[in-house]
C-alpha cells in the first residue's frame, strides 16, 4: 500500500510547494535529532523528511498523484540514514530562510563605515546654566588621517580585489543532501568581508583610514540646562573606518550644587533668616540673586513659612526644541529667627512688651480653619 506523505506533512493533496515547504519547515524544527532525541521523534523525523523528498520533486509527486509510491524500491529517504547527510539544524534553517547560506549571496561590505558616537561630561555651576556657556573641551576621539585622507593606502597605491572571495566578500561551501546541493557563505576570512584587499597600507593609519588624536572642539551649551541633560553635537564624534562619517557627540551636564539656592525645573528656591523683630515690624531686605541684587519687602508681621513668590527670577526655560520659553520663578521662603541668648535689659523690654500685648498667659488653642490645621501645615512643609 503507498503511503501518506501528504498526511505526513500535515497537508492537502492540492497544496502549493510553498505550503508543503512551510509544513516541512515547522516539522523539522520540532522532530531534528538535535533537538528532539527520543526515538518516536526520530521515526517521525524520518517519515517527515521522506514526504518532503518526495512531494518537493515534481515527477516524485506525480506518481503519487497517481496512486504510486516512488519510494517503494528503496530509493531515498526511508532507508534508516541521517537524511540531511552530515548537515546539522542550523545548516538547513540556513538554506530555508537565506541566513548566512543561500546561493544568493550578499556581496561585498563597504570599507568606509559611518563612526560612532561619543560621550563626555562637564561640571556646571548653576549660573551657568542660567546663562549657557560656550566651552571649549579636549577629546580624545578618532579622526581622518591626513596622509591617506580615509582610504587607508600608501600614497599612489589603491586597493586590489581579494584572490580567495574574488570581490564577492564570501567564501562558499557545497554539501549533498536530500534536498540536492546545499550552498553555506560565510565572510572571507582574507579580506574580512570587504571583497578587496590592501597590499601597501598607509604607515599612519595601518590602513584604518583613521587615526587616533587629540582635539578641542567649542562646546555651546544653552541657557536652562539642567542636570543630566545633554547637548547633540552633530558630527563632532568618532570618524568612522574607512574615513566614514563623523559620529555624533553628546555633552552631558553635570550641575553642581549651590550655596544659596535649590532648583525646582525652571524654579529656584532659597531661605531668607530674619529676626523676629524684623518679622514683626517690616522691613526690605537686599538678597543677591543670579540677576543681581533684589529688594524682598516684607511686611510688617509677616509669619514663619512665609512663601513670597518673585515671578520671571528664575531660570530659563528650556524646551525639547532646543528653545528658550519664558523664565521660572523665585520662591523666597521665610525663616523668623526667635532670640536665645538675651541681656537683662532686653529681657525687661519683652516682657513689658508681652505686658502690654496681654501675652503674659500661655493657652494652646485649637488650630484656627484658616491655617488649615496643625498637622496639614507640617504636610505641607515637607512636601516642598
Amino acid at each position: 500500500m503507498a503511503r501518506d506523505y501528504y498526511g505526513a506533512l500535515g497537508v492537502r493533496r492540492d497544496a502549493s510547494s510553498d505550503e508543503i515547504k512551510r509544513a516541512y519547515r515547522k516539522l523539522a524544527r520540532e522532530l531534528h535529532p538535535d533537538i528532539n532525541p527520543d526515538e518516536a521523534a526520530q521515526t517521525r523525523f524520518r517519515e517527515v523528511t521522506a514526504a518532503y523528498e518526495v512531494l518537493s520533486d515534481p515527477q516524485k509527486r506525480k506518481i503519487v498523484d497517481m496512486g504510486g509510491d516512488p519510494l517503494s524500491n528503496g530509493g531515498g529517504g526511508g532507508g534508516g540514514q541521517d537524511p540531511f547527510g552530515g548537515f546539522g539544524l542550523g545548516d538547513i534553517m540556513d538554506a530555508f530562510f537565506g541566513g548566512a547560506g543561500g546561493a544568493g549571496g550578499r556581496g561585498p561590505r563597504s570599507r568606509v563605515q559611518p563612526g560612532s558616537d561619543a560621550l563626555l561630561r562637564i561640571q556646571m555651576t548653576l549660573e551657568e546654566c542660567a546663562t549657557g556657556v560656550s566651552r571649549e573641551i579636549a577629546v580624545e576621539t578618532a579622526i581622518l588621517c591626513d596622509m591617506c585622507r580615509g582610504s587607508g593606502c600608501a600614497e599612489g597605491t589603491s586597493p586590489i580585489t581579494c584572490d580567495t572571495c574574488h570581490g564577492r566578500g564570501e567564501v562558499q561551501s557545497v554539501q549533498r543532501s536530500f534536498l540536492g546541493q546545499v550552498v553555506t557563505a560565510r565572510a572571507c576570512p582574507v579580506c574580512r568581508g570587504l571583497g578587496e584587499v590592501i597590499p601597501d597600507p598607509c604607515q599612519q593609519c595601518a590602513g584604518e583610514g583613521r587615526v587616533r588624536a587629540r582635539r578641542t572642539i567649542t562646546a555651546k551649551i544653552p541657557p536652562g540646562v539642567a542636570d543630566g541633560m545633554r547637548v547633540r553635537l552633530s558630527g563632532q564624534g568618532e570618524v568612522g573606518p574607512g574615513g566614514g562619517p563623523a559620529g555624533d557627540l553628546y555633552v552631558e551636564v553635570e550641575e553642581l550644587p549651590h550655596a544659596t539656592f535649590e532648583r525646582a525645573g525652571a524654579d529656584l528656591h532659597c531661605t531668607l533668616r530674619v529676626p523676629m523683630t524684623t518679622a514683626a515690624l517690616g522691613a526690605v531686605v537686599p538678597l543677591e540673586t543670579l540677576d543681581g541684587p533684589l529688594d524682598v519687602e516684607l511686611e510688617a508681621g509677616t509669619q514663619p513659612d512665609t512663601e513670597l513668590v518673585m515671578t520671571g527670577r528664575g531660570l530659563p526655560r528650556l524646551r525639547s526644541t532646543g528653545r528658550v520659553d519664558g523664565r521660572g520663578d523665585l520662591h523666597v521662603h521665610i525663616e523668623v529667627e526667635v532670640p536665645t541668648k538675651l541681656d537683662a535689659r532686653q529681657t525687661e523690654l519683652l516682657r513689658e512688651l508681652a505686658e502690654l500685648r496681654g501675652e503674659e498667659e500661655h493657652t494652646l488653642a485649637a488650630a484656627s480653619a484658616r491655617t488649615g490645621g496643625l498637622f496639614s501645615r507640617l504636610r505641607q512643609r515637607h512636601a516642598r
